[in-house]
């Protein structure tokens, strides 16, 4: 998985390098809808609050997120919370390399899991109004065993400010679905 991740990454950058755009923002605010599906068969819908602030020119953002899953068929209400850093660094006009970590956090009712989260990937804009992203992720802490997943995302922006985010989490316990609404700044 973890070559195949990597082949993609550089696939997806071929095609950054003919447009030209903006520097992409790492300062955002954004509310989303999510679904769940796990291979344990716990599947589930909820929502979310998700933000970014860049630190200046420095390449360095903060980032946290909020998300609230209802669990099908359970009254288990899955709580998620994660705060991190990440560094985003040029690679061309309008693509980055990203590396993120981050604490995670879920409160499952019965049972709360405490890790963290490493990811690395590329994010970039294929025209003035789409961009994506492509991050491998690991996940780990002492109340699960680690974990790798592959991220995939799309942001169409309908101004400079408003644009709906789309990204699928794909990993060996399940996926994560999300959809939203960012006003990046």
């Amino acid at each position: 998985m973890k070559r195949s991740l990597i082949a993609l990454a550089l696939v997806a950058l071929l095609p950054l390098s003919a447009h030209a755009d903006d520097k992409l923002s790492y300062t955002f605010v954004e509310g989303d809808y999510l679904s769940t599906n796990s291979d344990g068969g716990l599947d589930g819908n909820g929502f979310g609050l998700r933000g970014s602030y860049e630190f200046g020119d420095s390449g360095f953002y903060g980032f946290g997120g909020y998300s609230k899953v209802d669990l099908d068929g359970t009254s288990i209400n899955a709580d998620t919370t994660d705060l991190g850093l990440g560094y985003a660094h040029s690679i061309s006009d309008n693509a980055d390399l990203i590396a993120e970590i981050a604490h995670t956090r879920s409160d499952l009712d019965i049972v709360k899991l405490d890790g963290f989260r490493t990811s690395v990937g590329v994010r970039g804009s294929f025209s003035d109004k789409l961009e994506g992203s492509l991050k491998a992720n690991y996940y780990d802490g002492n109340d699960f065993n680690g974990d790798f997943s592959g991220t995939v995302g799309m942001q169409y922006k309908f101004t400079p400010t408003w644009g709906v985010t789309g990204d699928a989490e794909f990993g060996d316990n399940g996926e994560v679905y999300t959809i939203g609404l960012r006003a990046s700044y």
